[in-house]
């Protein structure tokens, strides 16, 4: 238990990182999420959803995941802009797949 501990202390900060890197999760465009026009932002994770040959899920559900994990990520200390623009991201992302909002 106290390598367990040891290790998470010396990795913890850069777990989220080590996961988008390792797992079976999206290649995405470097500085993708600050980018100002959520347009912008929802075409380029479908993009990537719809080229990765890592992921899992269909490429709906693997951009909506990705835009999601960022802003769980983030927390508290995304500023209200930038995750109204996200959000946004989120409802063009479900316009571009020609998917509803779920009810």
């Amino acid at each position: 238990m106290a390598a367990r501990k040891a290790t998470h202390r010396k990795t913890g900060k850069r777990w989220s990182r080590r996961v988008t890197d390792t797992s079976d999760a999206l290649d995405l465009d470097r500085g993708v999420f600050s980018r100002g026009d959520p347009k912008g932002i929802a075409g380029s994770v479908k993009r990537s959803a719809e080229r990765s040959r890592r992921r899992k899920a269909d490429p709906f559900r693997s951009a909506m995941s990705m835009l999601n994990f960022y802003i769980n990520r983030a927390g508290s200390k995304l500023p209200a802009g930038r995750k109204r623009t996200l959000e946004r991201a989120k409802e063009e992302l479900r316009s571009q797949f020609h998917r509803s909002r779920p009810k």
